[in-house]
Formats: C-alpha cells, structure tokens, sequence
C-alpha cells in the first residue's frame, strides 16, 4: 500500500547556488548533502515534516542530466512511500515498472515507474523493506 509522499526532487545546475536558496525559503540549514555516484548526482536534503525535499545537481550522464538539458531546472521526480515496495512491484506488475528496483540514499530501495505509463509524471516508489 502506498501510504505517504516521501520526497519531492528538484534538479538543479548548482547547489552552491541553490541550497543557500532553499535554507532562506524554508528558514532552516539543510540536513543532508550526499553523492550518489552511480546515479551521477551530488544532493542536498531537507527533511519537512515527514517529506524530504532533495535538491539533485547531475554530475555526469543519466536521467538528472538528460532531463535538465531538456527542461532546465525545476520540479524532477515525486518519490511515494510504499509500505513494501516487494508488495508493490507485484500489485503493478512488470508493465508499470522502468528498470529493476535499486539502493538509494540511507539504504532506501527505489522503483521507478514508466513515465509512459505516469502521463509524463516522474514518479518512483520507496520503501525500507529487505531486498
């Protein structure tokens, strides 16, 4: 069952340029910065009230990089929170799916969903569950 919204990413040229920004619109520090080097992404995360808000700069090639130079920056993904992403991939079926479910940031296990099949919607599912 999907039970929350768990993260909201906004791709951006520069975090230098873009956390400064966000610390004054929410009026706090940022929480988290990490790299994902196999997603080819520096990050920056705020945690508000229950939703992370994560700033993603593309590093090198992938989707970050392919849709920035495409859409500029902006609003990237909407991440749902799955009680057992297991149960989910299963419930939607292998049509819904884009890719095999991977480990992101503090051991999340993510999901993307075909963007053909979301009416051009970014959307990935999150859960905790064992892999």
């Amino acid at each position: 069952m999907i039970h929350s919204v768990h993260h909201l990413n906004f791709v951006v040229r520069d975090l230098g340029v873009a956390v400064p920004v966000w610390e004054r619109i929410l009026g706090r520090s940022c929480d988290a910065r990490d790299r994902l080097d196999g997603r080819n992404v520096d990050i920056a995360r705020f945690a508000l009230a229950g939703v992370w808000i994560v700033l993603v700069q593309p590093t090198g090639p992938g989707v970050p990089a392919n849709f920035l130079a495409a859409r500029g920056e902006g609003f990237f993904l909407l991440s749902l929170g799955a009680e057992s992403l297991e149960a989910e991939i299963d419930r939607l079926g292998g049509e819904m799916l884009d890719g095999d479910a991977r480990v992101g940031l503090d051991d999340w296990r993510v999901q993307d969903l075909d963007i053909k099949r979301t009416f051009g919607a970014q959307l990935q599912l999150v859960g905790i569950d064992p892999a």
